[in-house]
């Protein structure tokens, strides 16, 4: 009788097992399928950041001085630019200043920046150069700071809750004020970080706000050939399984340009080359269009635009611009998650 129970067990295990495999096919397949079509995407390399400014020429002339290890002025394609590494700033002139996260609503783009050796030493020389920092909250009911290091960190590291900040005060618990993060407020009011990182000075980043910042890394993954963040011992990291929407999003923590402070998880990340688009969540979506605001879009470029966009569009990715001429050579912009919009350089 046992072993007839046992029988009967193992075969309804594999009748379900079969049904579940047919039913749910994205969650048992997604990440391989993820993995493989990447490896089959021609390479996308990350090439600009385009900004509107009411005087390009003035706002390429800031960037050397804030980041003058890095950053130098030249004009690139027509336009007025700043070369870092391999990636380049570039400026449309507009009539009228260009609405940011203060003046606008919030788009998909945050800000972009730079890793520095010591971000508290720069952030004492900008402000010895007269440069407008943006601060953040330090707790709900404290004060205005430069830097996350002028903020207590809860034991093991990590970003408090005002209810942790609270617990700190009353054990005393001060700041590191070593390294961390804060913000310039650059021409135009864009946001431009310095955040400590390594041993040179260099451009390192786009920050993005995703609502579902999971299944924007799917897409970045599946559509442009992007990487994820390195898993342990250097292996390329694997794609979560199950479905990429958030169901869940942490308490809000500090420091904070919104004085209720602000939800930093779950975030992640995907990798162009030598740069981070970095992703912190956005809850309730509803971001706006880059476009025509401070930062209108970033870019990438292949080496065979017919063959990229030919491929993009198989795969059903909205087109805002189709291919045309851009300066000396040809460019298309598509939509990815949230309303980003993303130009397609053609450079040979």
């Amino acid at each position: 009788m046992r072993a007839i129970y046992a029988v009967l067990v193992a075969a309804l295990a594999a009748v379900f097992a079969s049904f579940f495999a047919r039913s749910h096919p994205a969650l048992a397949q997604a990440p391989a399928a993820g993995q493989a079509a990447a490896s089959n995407i021609e390479p996308l390399h990350f090439h600009h950041v385009h900004l509107n400014s009411v005087n390009p020429s003035a706002a390429a002339d800031y960037y050397p001085k804030a980041f003058s290890v890095s950053a130098t002025r030249t004009t690139y394609n027509g336009y007025e630019a700043v070369k870092t590494g391999n990636a380049y700033l570039l400026f449309t002139k507009v009539a009228t200043t260009p609405q940011n996260e203060l003046t606008g609503p919030q788009t998909s783009i945050w800000h972009f920046g730079w890793n520095t050796p010591d971000s508290r030493a720069y952030d004492q020389r900008f402000r010895q150069m007269g440069l407008q920092i943006a601060q953040m909250w330090d707790s709900l009911d404290g004060k205005l700071v430069d830097m996350s290091s002028d903020v207590p960190t809860v034991p093991g590291g990590g970003f408090p809750t005002q209810e942790q900040i609270l617990e700190l005060r009353a054990k005393g618990a001060k700041p590191s004020l070593q390294g961390g993060f804060g913000y310039l407020r650059g021409p135009d009011g864009s946001m431009i970080e310095n955040a400590q990182a390594g041993n040179v000075e260099r451009f390192n980043h786009v920050h993005m706000y995703h609502e579902h910042p999971n299944c924007a890394m799917d897409w970045y993954v599946q559509h442009l050939g992007a990487r994820r963040p390195g898993g342990r011992g250097g292996a390329p990291a694997a794609a979560p399984e199950g479905d990429c929407h958030t169901k869940m999003y942490a308490p809000p923590t500090y420091p904070s340009f919104a004085r209720g402070g602000f939800v930093r998880d779950p975030a992640g990340g995907v990798n162009f080359d030598d740069i981070s688009i970095s992703i912190r969540p956005w809850p309730g979506g509803g971001l706006a269009s880059p476009r025509g605001k401070i930062v209108d879009h970033w870019a990438l470029s292949t080496a065979d635009l017919d063959k990229t966009v030919t491929r993009l569009k198989g795969e059903n990715v909205k087109f805002l611009e189709e291919i045309h001429t851009w300066g000396n050579t040809r460019a298309a912009m598509i939509e990815g998650p949230d309303r980003i919009a993303i130009e397609l350089v053609e450079v040979k």
